[in-house]
This record gives C-alpha cells, structure tokens and sequence, in this order.
C-alpha cells in the first residue's frame, strides 16, 4: 500500500492536477496567455485519460500492473522534463502534456486500485482509503513546493523538481515493494474473488454503470474546475501565492481524512448513502466561495471540497468492485475512469473561460454546486448490492 500511495502521488493525473494552479499566473504573465488558455492544457494530459484509461486496463490485464506502473513512472518524468524547455508557443505546452498522459498512462489510479482490490476483500474500502490518500498528500506538498521553487528559481525549475519525483521517489518503491501479481495466495478469499464478476458488456447492460459514470462526471466536472481555480481566485483578491497554497493544502488534509473516513464506513454501511453524504458537504462549500470570501472562510470551503474529493475516488473503486465484481475490473474501472479524466480535462480551461469572460468565478461556483447536488442524488439510484456470484464466476443480473 506504501508503494501504490506513493504512486498515486506521482500519477500523471494527479501530479499536473495539484501542480497547475501554481503555475497559472507566472506562466501566463510571462507569456501573455489567457489563463483559459493554459489551463486547456489539462485537457491534453487528465482529458487524454479517455484514449489511454481503456488501453491501460486491457494492458494490466495481460503484462500485470508492475510492469505497467514502472513504465509509467519513468515516461511521466520524461513529459514533465519537456515542460520545463517551453518557449512561448502554446502547442509546445500542449504538447508536453499530452506526453505526461500518454507516457504516463501506467501511473492512472486504475493501476494501483486493480491491484489493492484484488488482494484485500474484507476491508477493501479501508485498503482503498488508505491507498489513494496519497491525492491528499499530493494536495498538502505539491503546491506548496511548486509555489516555492517558482518563487525561488522560476517555474522552469519548478518543472524540473516535479519531474524528479516519480522515478527518484516512487520509482524504487514500486520496484521493490509493489507486487501485486504474488500478493494474492491461491485459493485465498481474496483469489476466488477475482475471479467473479460481470463481463464488460454485462456491466454496461445495465443501468447502474451508466448511473455510476454519469454520477462520477458531473462531480469532477465541479471538482476540477474549481480546485485549479482556487490558487488564482485567491490570489484576485490579493492574498499571498504561497498562503493561497495553504488553502489547498487543507484540502489536502481534507482529502486524507475523506479516503480513511468513507473508506471506514463502505466497509459497514450501504456505500451509496455514504457517498451521497460526501458528496453534498462541497454544495456548501461552492456556495461559500461566491463573492469575496476571506481566506478562512476559503479554507473552510477548500477542506468540504476536499473530503468529497477523498471519498469520490476510492469511492468508484470500491462501488465498481462491489456491483460489477472483480473479473473485468480494470477494463469496467478503466472506462469509468476515462468519464473522470474527461470531466477533470475540460473543467478547468471551462471556469477559467468564465473568468476570462466575466472576471469573475462566481458562475463557476454556482454551477459547481448543482453539479454537486446532482452527482450526490444519483448515487442514490445505485440501489442495493447484486445478489452473490454464481458458480460460473459471473454475477446474477
């Protein structure tokens, strides 16, 4: 679990994510970018997520997820040294971040999830919580260190910093201790588990994939728009670059405390009313950052967004795992990913579009609470469990 919260860390949809918001107005002021304009860039690396999430899953199901993650871990490096050599010309910052996805693409949650699931049945959505606190981790330190390598030797630098971390810092520890493929003895609970559940057509057949996915888009829609926004709305209103970090690292904070505490009660409750709950905590905390609020109040906001962004993505694995089983998990979770990877693409250049054009996020934030709203209804309409595995290894519908 140390080495695959450590991989999430270095992910190359997590990594550029927490980064971004740092480097937003130096960037932009040195080049004459709108801001809308370079925050397209992540479309280009978390939006790529659509082409590469499914290849990755059918990849991992052949080579295994070892194999996968290290390759990953190095080709992300290698993107992100190229970011750091842009002169100016947009299609080469596009271009570096359509690098960090595709070169990248081993490091994407459904690597590190496949494997957790597989190996932990009891305790899964703990396992998981614990596992992907490592987005709440990133959220604490990234911006923080970006912020202070920018301040102190530019942002080409802070490029190059960033760049070190997933092969000098994850790289070893997936190499020695993440071995999915010989964690799991034969005949455990554990093993007969992943060999049940839907076929991918199955899955898709059936309402609540679609429930699941559209659920999962709508919140990071909001999600994503608003948590690379929140550096440069912060900084509108004159607080300090380094102390408009510090809002992000609460919600880091918050994120950690998201995965442990959902991650805890799935084990025990229904997870869709679980995640209904979370989900509905960042309605309030949209609203709380309509206007000029002040940076305690931006705080408090920053940590209801982060315990939704805690429970929402060990959510999906956990309520993927339960309702659709283990047989084709990385495929299923891969899809589900890829709707995840489009919303946090397009989301970001979207509210940075709505400053451009009125100056303001407050539009954005609103939106970002009906999106909230309704993500946290659907779940809802999971309904209950599937009944038990069959002997033949798939679901009963």
């Amino acid at each position: 679990m140390l080495a695959a919260s450590t991989g999430v860390i270095c992910s190359s949809i997590v990594l550029p994510f927490y980064s971004l918001g740092a480097l937003v107005v130096p960037i932009t002021e040195e080049f004459g970018w709108s801001r809308a304009e370079f925050q397209l860039a992540l479309l280009f690396s978390t939006g790529t997520g659509v082409i590469t999430a499914p290849l990755v899953g059918i990849v991992i199901d052949r080579l295994g997820a070892r194999v996968v993650a290290l390759s990953g871990l190095v080709g992300l490096s290698c993107a992100l040294i190229l970011a750091a050599f842009q002169n100016g010309e947009l299609w080469m910052l596009y271009f570096a971040y359509t690098a960090m996805a595709f070169l990248g693409a081993g490091t994407i949650p459904v690597t590190w999830t496949r494997a957790i699931t597989s190996i932990f049945v009891a305790q899964r959505g703990l396992a998981l919580g614990i596992m992907l606190s490592g987005t709440g981790i990133c959220a604490i330190t990234i911006p923080q260190l970006t912020v202070w390598l920018t301040s102190e030797y530019g942002w080409r630098t802070a490029y190059l910093g960033l760049a070190a971390l997933p092969t000098l810092l994850a790289g070893p520890l997936v190499y020695f201790f993440f071995k999915p493929a010989t964690s799991v003895e034969e005949g455990s609970e554990a093993a007969i588990a992943s060999e049940q559940g839907m076929t991918f057509s199955e899955a898709t057949r059936g309402y609540r994939f679609w429930v699941l996915l559209t659920s999962i888009f709508l919140v990071y829609i909001a999600m994503s728009g608003m948590v690379p926004n929140l550096i440069p709305a912060l900084q509108d209103q004159g607080i300090p670059a380094q102390k408009a970090a510090t809002a992000i690292s609460i919600f880091g904070i918050a994120v950690i405390a998201g995965r442990l505490i959902v991650g805890y009660l799935v084990d025990k409750l229904w997870a869709p009313g679980v995640a209904a709950v979370a989900i509905s905590l960042p309605v309030i905390g949209s609203l709380m950052l309509v206007g000029a609020p002040g940076f305690f109040i931006a705080c408090v906001a920053a940590a209801f967004l982060g315990f939704a962004a805690g429970a929402e993505l060990d959510l999906m694995a956990f309520l993927a795992a339960k309702y659709f089983g283990l047989l084709h998990y990385a495929k299923i979770y891969a899809v589900l990913y890829a709707s995840l990877a489009l919303a946090s693409g397009v989301a970001p250049m979207i509210f940075a579009t709505i400053f451009d054009v009125t100056g303001s996020y407050n539009i954005g934030f609103l939106f970002g609470a009906g999106f909230f709203a309704a993500g946290a209804l659907m779940m809802l309409a999971l309904g209950k469990y599937p009944a038990p595995a069959t002997e033949t290894g798939t679901s009963k519908p």
